[in-house]
């Protein structure tokens, strides 16, 4: 029974799993963006939040918490001089997960994981025009109805000289 066993093993022994997270948050943190089994990006959504937001806090001792979860100096300095300005303002959610579907050989489900203010295709579908319930046939006919409306005014001053 998994009474109260809030995380996914994901079929691993503890060390490995650690060392599979760390090496995936730093995959996440240099390429912004990842392809991964979605249990896998859910487990290190988990991950890599939390660390994110001790980077908020740019003391030593978070800078020391940060590396001993990541064991990459170059990261964790990307990491608290890149990634720690975007998402100042930001209360949670630096990352995003976007389902693709399944994988060919296994059948497993795959995802995107990404940080959110890194996309900018994301930011800009965010912006939707709005909707009106006018068909595309009625707007193009407006403008040719008032046409001649604006022409008519230019006609009768022709014929009153």
């Amino acid at each position: 029974m998994r009474h109260n066993k809030k995380f996914n093993h994901l079929g691993r022994t503890a060390s490995h799993r650690s060392a599979m997270l760390s090496n995936m948050a730093c995959s996440l943190i240099k390429h912004k963006r990842i392809t991964t089994t979605l249990a896998k990006a859910k487990a290190l959504k988990k991950y890599v939040e939390p660390l994110i937001t001790k980077t908020k806090n740019d003391t030593t001792n978070s800078r020391r918490v940060v590396f001993s979860y990541l064991q990459d100096k170059y990261v964790v300095t990307e990491l608290f001089q890149e990634v720690a300005v975007k998402v100042g303002d930001r209360p949670g959610g630096y990352t995003r997960i976007i389902k693709l579907g399944s994988r060919m050989s296994d059948a497993a489900p795959m995802a995107f994981i990404e940080l959110v203010d890194y996309n900018e295709n994301m930011a800009k579908t965010a912006k939707k025009a709005t909707r009106t319930r006018r068909s595309k046939k009625s707007a193009a006919a407006a403008p040719a109805v008032e046409a001649p409306a604006t022409e008519a005014p230019v006609a009768e001053e022709a014929q009153a000289e």
